[in-house]
Formats: structure tokens, C-alpha cells, sequence
């Protein structure tokens, strides 16, 4: 098996730890050599939380600038921060929702639109997807459950040494159950956006 490094970033709330987590156990479950970590992040709802994967017999969770295979972004403005960690042309999946920081929200600073996000991700990789995790959240039954769209793209898109279907086996196993309907749905709704 080829070596993988995933680098995640979002904000506190979004789940972006859990879909580490869960990324992490199904290549676990498939007998994959994996290190995962939180690189930098605050477990407060709006801090930037940064977190990794690494697959295929990686000693340390770290990953330095370019050297991300695939950036998976929970939120636009932190995909944009993150960008320096990917290796050239690689992967970028990332939500098309912002989450405005305090400071644009008061009014003190601008944040750049998404037309204008959108052109700087693209100059970085022409691999880049943007699916609309809030609303496949949403339409999945938990706003929340947007996280594991991102998750789901990226099966699809045959990145992984393994599919769709063992993320759908380890979210079952993992979650509880009365959050594995709207997260495995969310999967196979993210794994759509991409088809």
C-alpha cells in the first residue's frame, strides 16, 4: 500500500475530530498501518482545529507544509489557511460554507467572498472539489453530519485503500446509535456530489 497524508482543518464544532477519528478506525479495521492526531486546535465551539491521518507505516501524526496528499477542509476560510500544507496538485475536498470569525461578524474585518476563495484554492491544485456540507447535512437529518460528506467524497473519489462501503461499517460501529442513520446517509450523500 502507497503512503497517505491527510491533513484536516475546521473550526470547534463541525466534527472535524470525529471525522479523524473514524477515518483512522476504518483504516484500522482494514488492517492499515495509521498515526492520527490534533495538530493545533481549541475544543471550543469557533477555534480553529487542525488535525491529521497518516496511512501506510508513518511513525508521527505531524504533517509540515507541503507535504499534505489531500487537504479536507470543514470550513472555507480554514481550507484557505491550510493550503500551504498541501503537496503540489494535490487533493482539496472542502465545504463551500463559511463560518464567519468574530471579527468579520462585528464588522472589524472583511472576509474575502467565495468566488474569491474559490479562485485562490483552485490556482493551488486542479483537484479540487466544494460540496455544500450544510445542506447535505441537513438534507442527511443533523446539520452536524456534513462533516462525514467530506468523508464519503473522498471514498468516491478512490483515494483511500479502501471504499465507501467500509466507512459505512466503521460509522456504524463507532458512533451511537441514534447518530448513525444521518451520518451514514451523509456519506452516501457526499459520495453522490462527486460521482
Amino acid at each position: 500500500m502507497s503512503r497517505l497524508r491527510i491533513f484536516f482543518t475546521g473550526v470547534g464544532g463541525q466534527g472535524t475530530v470525529t471525522a479523524t477519528r473514524l477515518l483512522a478506525q476504518a483504516a484500522l479495521d482494514e488492517g492499515i498501518p495509521v498515526v492520527a492526531g490534533e495538530v493545533h486546535g481549541m475544543a471550543q465551539r469557533g477555534g480553529i482545529v487542525e488535525s491529521t491521518v497518516l496511512m501506510g507505516g508513518y511513525v508521527n501524526p505531524r504533517i509540515s507544509p507541503g507535504e499534505a496528499d489531500i487537504l479536507l477542509g470543514f470550513e472555507l476560510l480554514e481550507t484557505l489557511r491550510a493550503l500551504p500544507y498541501l503537496v503540489p496538485d494535490g487533493l482539496i475536498l472542502s465545504s463551500s460554507d463559511q463560518l464567519p470569525p468574530v471579527s468579520v461578524c462585528c464588522g472589524r474585518e472583511r472576509s474575502p467572498t467565495f468566488d474569491e476563495m474559490e479562485s485562490m484554492v483552485r490556482e493551488c491544485s486542479p483537484n479540487v472539489h466544494f460540496l455544500p456540507c450544510h445542506r447535505l447535512g441537513m438534507e442527511a437529518g443533523a446539520l452536524q453530519a456534513g462533516n462525514l460528506a467530506l468523508l464519503g467524497a473522498l471514498c468516491a473519489l478512490g483515494r483511500l485503500p479502501f471504499g465507501l462501503e467500509r466507512m459505512v461499517q466503521t460509522t456504524t460501529e463507532s458512533l451511537a446509535p441514534k447518530l448513525v442513520e444521518a451520518n451514514v446517509k451523509a456519506l452516501h450523500l457526499g459520495a453522490a456530489a462527486v460521482a
